[in-house]
């Protein structure tokens, strides 16, 4: 308190785990600190399940101060456009093969290039076994042309051009224990 004391910015008191004791005793702590010091809100919160988390993010952003943006209005994230596209086909795997394909899958981009109105885009799909890869191609490809279809569609979407997207699929044993593979995968 002897710090706060010193303090010439607001300070936020949250006061957590509300959930464990009853209402009343609630509101005397919050009277209890309000005189102790001359708080700009005093929020009582439970963040286990999340209870008026948001009016105390609401109370601590209402206090700082707007700082300079650090990426121009219209960006969206600060990832390169290969890593964007990389995740969406990812993505649709996970999507379009539900349980069957655990989370061990990663996608490299082998080919990003940009023309007036067309990217065409070569990716391969990386798995660690060849009953993975069978399932990610599909009877007689129909699965991999789903996946393909669905993440150009949002491609399209999110670059606002035309799409050419060639996908592979391509068994690499062990690529979640193996450190090289994992650098090359950007883990």
């Amino acid at each position: 308190m002897e710090q706060l004391g010193k303090q010439q910015r607001p300070v936020v008191l949250a006061l957590n785990k509300t959930d464990l004791v009853p209402a009343e005793t609630v509101l005397q702590a919050i009277d209890r600190w309000r005189t102790a010091h001359p708080f700009k809100a005093v929020v009582p919160i439970s963040a286990k399940h999340g209870h008026q988390v948001d009016a105390l993010v609401e109370e601590m952003a209402g206090i700082l101060p707007e700082g300079p943006p650090f990426f121009p209005e219209d960006a969206v994230t600060d990832m390169p456009e290969r890593f964007i596209v990389a995740e969406m086909i990812r993505e649709k795997v996970f999507r379009l093969t539900g349980q069957e394909i655990p989370y061990s899958t990663a996608v490299t981009v082998e080919f990003f290039e940009e023309k007036a109105r067309l990217v065409s885009i070569h990716a391969t799909i990386h798995v660690e076994r060849p009953s993975q890869k069978a399932i990610v191609i599909g009877r007689e490809g129909s699965k991999l042309k789903q996946i393909g279809q669905a993440a150009r569609e949002d491609m399209e979407r999110m670059l606002g051009i035309k799409v050419f997207l060639k996908l592979f699929v391509r068994v690499q044993k062990n690529w979640s224990r193996d450190t090289r593979a994992l650098r090359k995968f950007g883990y």
